[in-house]
Formats: C-alpha cells, structure tokens, sequence
C-alpha cells in the first residue's frame, strides 16, 4: 500500500524519502541510493527492499 510515516523498529521518519528512492532505483544500484538517502539501520533499508506499491491496484476497486 502506502509506505509507512515511520520505521516501526527505530522511528526514524521515511516516508518523506520514498518517491526519491523509486526514481534512483531505477538508474542506480540500491545499496548506493541507501546509502545516499541515510538509511544506515538494517530495519529502515528492509523496510524500503520488502515494500511493494500496491496503491494504484487497490484504487480500482470500490468499497462497499
């Protein structure tokens, strides 16, 4: 769905970094554009490789 406003392991905020990191993944290797961005911790780099956009998918259905 929607990436989370913070890691729920540390708290650090990442929401903010999440479009930038979807752009540069793109042209660049991961590891560098982690690094790049300031994710050090283990929690905040797996919670940014393990999530998957799926807002777009949900959006096509309608609640009932």
């Amino acid at each position: 769905m929607i990436i989370m406003m913070r890691c729920p392991s540390c708290g650090k905020p990442v929401s903010h970094l999440w479009e930038e990191y979807k752009q540069r993944v793109e042209k660049e290797e991961v590891v560098k554009v982690l690094d790049s961005l300031g994710l050090k911790r283990y929690c905040c780099r797996a919670l940014f490789m393990g999530h998957v956009d799926l807002i777009d998918t949900v959006a096509k259905f309608k609640k009932t």
